[in-house]
């Protein structure tokens, strides 16, 4: 039995599981680097392909990434307030430096480096977590939380038929819609009109015409 032994196994040992999850979050944040160090550009950004259980099992551990990044927004709008604008070693950024502002920045910072350190120990990337704090959690800041879908794909695995499915950030690829524009008909008002039928009298007695079985001259 496995009583309060959460998640899936994915057939491997407890480390090896972690180091997975731990690949995989970080690849899908790192495929937001139009190009990176090393010069590959991914296909899709914002996008993986991987098994649907590993996919179900990633999700959370990327959520929560996003939503420690989204938090430490604030403190860092705080800390870029009481940050000095001066050149490094420079006379008036020494005299920041020595005085009571540097110490309100370095407050302020605190909460910002250990989320970028608890980031870290979860994504095991410094790459991946610069990407987090600086493109991905601006995009979500007024969102508060499902930053990632799931998408079953009908083609399975070539070798073991293993069911894959997309993990990807929302707002990137969603999908639009459209429907068909409803047919115009024409109203009363526009269609053409017939010619007006009136009983007038006939004033004119040569145009009157004779009824039938009427004698003729």
């Amino acid at each position: 039995m496995r009583h309060r032994n959460r998640g899936r196994k994915l057939g491997r040992h407890p480390n090896h599981q972690r180091a997975l999850l731990r690949n995989l979050a970080s690849a899908l944040i790192l495929t937001e680097l139009v190009d990176d160090e090393a010069g590959n550009k991914p296909k899709v950004t914002g996008r993986i392909i991987t098994t649907l259980p590993k996919a179900k099992e990633v999700r959370p551990l990327v959520e929560h990434c996003v939503t420690l990044a989204r938090h430490a927004l604030v403190h860092i709008e705080a800390a870029q307030r009481l940050a000095s604008t001066a050149e490094r070693n420079s006379q008036q950024w020494r005299a920041w430096r020595d005085g009571d502002g540097w110490v309100q920045w370095n407050q302020a910072i605190a909460p910002v480096v250990a989320a970028r350190r608890r980031a870290l120990r979860m994504l095991g990337s410094k790459q991946a977590v610069r990407v987090l704090f600086d493109e991905i959690a601006p995009r979500y800041a007024d969102r508060p939380g499902g930053y990632t879908r799931i998408m079953r794909l009908a083609k399975p695995r070539l070798g073991d038929a293993g069911t894959r499915a997309i993990l990807e950030f929302v707002g990137q690829h969603d999908r639009v819609h459209k429907r068909a524009p409803k047919p115009a008909f024409e109203t009363a008002a526009a269609a053409p009109s017939a010619a007006p039928v009136t009983n007038a009298p006939v004033t004119n007695a040569s145009e009157a015409v004779p009824a039938e079985g009427a004698a003729q001259e």
